[in-house]
């Protein structure tokens, strides 16, 4: 049975395992909104490292990430990585970053990690051409199966997501299968993307979603997206194709963990997953538990934008991070 587009009536039925209160909507406004501005950039760019900003990256080279990286993989976690950086200008420097990737999964190769590839098709040129963007993309993707690695990717902004679903299924079409993209619970169109996608045996990722978006297209309260969160996580798991559950929400955990035991769905089919520096004790105590989990580990000197995302989705990161700047 498909996913009711807009309607909440059956998810109101899950409201015992979801928050009840929303996290209040400005403060992630009013962080996202300071992204632009130019002197918390500068501010934040010239001290962001130093106070802390290292608990979220990697570090600004490939170099850098790896000890973290094997660390993790020690840990009994699996990790992707990702070259930081979007909304490239120009075709050069695409190419720059294609040979980095390149780079970067035949070091992945030569370390033994247990670490694939998550990118952003801005980064590779979707502003300037969606077919720029799939050159660059298919090169990657193609040289990543001939070391047996694996490409994510990413989903962005919502004027963005048909070409980068376009992307994927062409991708799909000319045979590549070590791909997959991400799908995010608070657009209301997602329920439909979905459905498209499924004859593929997708590898999908599921995000809530970490964008500011009107609320003609994107549910505004976190109680809604977190209903259709669950709504499209159980779809996908009994579809086949293989679901990334990229939440830090431990009820939604829960959830997922409980529902796969019912519905006798392996642990082959389904992973947690979770960001680099958010509740890494969480992350190895499932890991122990005997579940499949996977950290998000960014690299790169262009770090400002991830950072200050990861600020907005929740208080206590700012407030971590405003600590560093008083004990500093």
């Amino acid at each position: 049975m498909a996913i009711d587009q807009r309607s909440t009536a059956s998810l109101r039925q899950k409201d015992d395992i979801l928050p009840r209160v929303d996290l209040n909507p400005l403060f992630r406004s009013g962080i996202l909104a300071a992204t632009s501005n130019p002197l918390v950039a500068n501010a934040v760019r010239r001290h962001g490292m130093r106070l802390g900003a290292a608990r979220f990256v990697a570090g600004e080279t490939f170099d850098e990430a790896i000890p973290v990286l094997r660390d993790l993989n020690q840990k009994g976690l699996r990790t992707n990585t990702t070259l930081l950086g979007e909304g490239v200008k120009d075709a050069a420097t695409t190419r720059e970053v294609v040979a980095e990737y390149i780079r970067d999964l035949d070091r992945i190769a030569a370390e033994g990690l247990q670490t694939n590839i998550a990118l952003k098709l801005t980064h590779l040129g979707l502003d300037l051409d969606p077919e720029l963007a799939y050159q660059n993309v298919a090169e990657i993707v193609a040289h990543a199966a001939s070391v047996g690695n694996f490409i994510r990717m990413d989903m962005e902004e919502s004027g963005r997501v048909d070409d980068t679903l376009n992307i994927y299924r062409r991708l799909r079409a000319d045979g590549h299968e070590n791909v997959g993209t991400v799908l995010q619970s608070y657009l209301y169109r997602t329920p439909a993307d979905l459905e498209r996608l499924l004859p593929l045996s997708p590898n999908l990722r599921l995000v809530k979603g970490a964008y500011l978006e009107p609320a003609s297209i994107a549910y505004p309260q976190k109680a809604d997206v977190d209903r259709a969160y669950i709504a499209l996580a159980e779809r996908m798991l009994l579809e086949g194709g293989f679901t990334a559950i990229a939440t830090h929400d431990e009820r939604i955990i829960d959830h997922v963990i409980g529902f796969t035991r019912r519905h006798g769905i392996g642990s082959d089919r389904f992973e947690f997953q979770m960001l680099y520096g958010v509740r890494p004790q969480y992350q190895v105590e499932l890991a122990r538990a005997g579940h499949r989990v996977l950290v998000a580990t960014p690299y790169g000197p262009h770090w400002y934008l991830y950072l200050m995302r990861r600020l907005a989705e929740r208080p206590a990161n700012l407030i971590w991070l405003a600590s560093n700047l008083i004990k500093h």
